[in-house]
């Protein structure tokens, strides 16, 4: 009988090998990734990288399209001691930069919506807009009254920009609320004093929404909303939620935010899950795990913002977190019902600092004002 031929023997090695190799090539290949997986890396990449990613094939074109027409996250910005320099970091990409502001040395950041940062300096009592990408800087009269919450209600590039100040005013047997507005190109601020029923010592940011400022109060549970036009303060005492709430809430973090129309409430506590509620003709619902519906929220002590259906970030909350001489986001989900890095290693302190750091909307030529970290 002849002897099996070598070379026969190699062939057929080989030809299995590449049979093999086809095989496994066609189990990985990219172009059968999950829509969703795809809009996750997608979502990742700077445009030019999209770009470049779009030309690979049908369905990665697909996704990266996709992903360039949805809502932008905010990133994180970071002020120094002096506001001199702030540092931005984007929670997606986990990418940090930096960019100095020296003419802003001194001043404080008051309040923040549309790009438009509103600064304080306590010195000399000037406060103005300004934009810290542009450059641009608007100047307000001086503003001489304390105040404890301060909004306003669109860019001052807007013609109907209205500033609100708030202070509280308790004494025996009295308490008021003093609020001042202003608008840009004003010479002077109008304040008026009005009777408040409850104290304010702890209060949610003011949000705007059809043309009224709403704040929050914590130590009393209700809602507040000012009508800059006709110039009243209304207590909606129908809007109270403190009955509703559960656990250890003296240890909570509160945060009201608007979106697309509607006003949220929103509760942090270090033993909690978060909860969310929306305001509905005047009364809250909460808002279950069910019907967040892609809800994220990133809030700050300074300002939230609100988006739905970020890739990778669906029904997510975000906050800043500074500890161990970090700084960077920390994440509940509610789709796993934990924190991101585990809550057992973080300090509530350290969650939303009392610091100079606040959610910003950069521009899409964000990359071109900036220095890579």
């Amino acid at each position: 009988m002849a002897s099996p031929s070598p070379y026969s023997t190699t062939v057929a090695s080989k030809s299995t090998k590449t049979q093999r190799e086809d095989a496994l090539d066609t189990s990985i290949s990219f172009s059968d990734l999950p829509s969703r997986l795809l809009e996750v890396i997608m979502y990742r990449l700077v445009l030019k990288d999209n770009i470049c990613a779009s030309a690979v094939c049908k369905s990665w074109c697909e996704a990266a399209a996709s992903v360039r027409v949805m809502e932008k996250h905010p990133w994180l910005m970071c002020f120094d001691k002096h506001c001199s320099s702030f540092e931005l970091r984007d929670p997606v990409r986990s990418k940090l930069y930096t960019m100095h502001l020296p003419e802003l040395a001194e001043s404080a950041v008051c309040f923040i919506k549309d790009g438009w940062l509103l600064m304080y300096t306590s010195s000399s009592k000037d406060m103005f807009f300004f934009n810290p990408f542009t450059r641009e800087l608007v100047s307000l009269p001086k503003f001489s009254v304390p105040f404890q919450a301060i909004a306003f209600s669109s860019p001052p590039t807007s013609d109907n920009c209205v500033l609100i100040a708030l202070d509280f005013v308790t004494r025996v047997q009295e308490r008021r609320i003093l609020i001042s507005t202003c608008q840009p190109g004003a010479t002077e601020w109008i304040t008026e004093a009005f009777p408040t029923l409850l104290p304010f010592y702890r209060h949610s940011k003011l949000v705007y929404l059809n043309e009224r400022f709403y704040c929050f109060t914590i130590g009393g549970g209700y809602l507040y909303s000012f009508h800059p036009s006709s110039r009243t303060w209304v207590c909606h005492q129908d809007a109270y939620v403190y009955h509703q709430l559960q656990g250890e809430w003296d240890k909570r973090e509160t945060f009201l935010a608007e979106r697309k129309g509607e006003v949220f409430l929103m509760f942090a506590c270090s033993k909690e899950k978060p909860l969310v509620f929306k305001l509905v003709s005047l009364e809250w619902e909460e808002v279950t795990s069910t019907e967040l519906d892609g809800f994220t929220a990133f809030f700050s002590s300074y300002n939230s913002e609100l988006r739905t259906n970020l890739p990778s970030m669906r029904n997510n909350l975000c906050f800043p977190w500074f500890g161990e001489k970090r700084k960077l986001c920390v994440s509940y989900s509610f789709d796993n019902s934990s924190y991101n890095p585990p809550q057992e290693s973080l300090n509530w302190l350290q969650l939303i600092p009392r610091q100079k750091c606040l959610w910003i909307n950069p521009p899409s030529t964000v990359l071109d004002y900036l220095h890579e970290d």
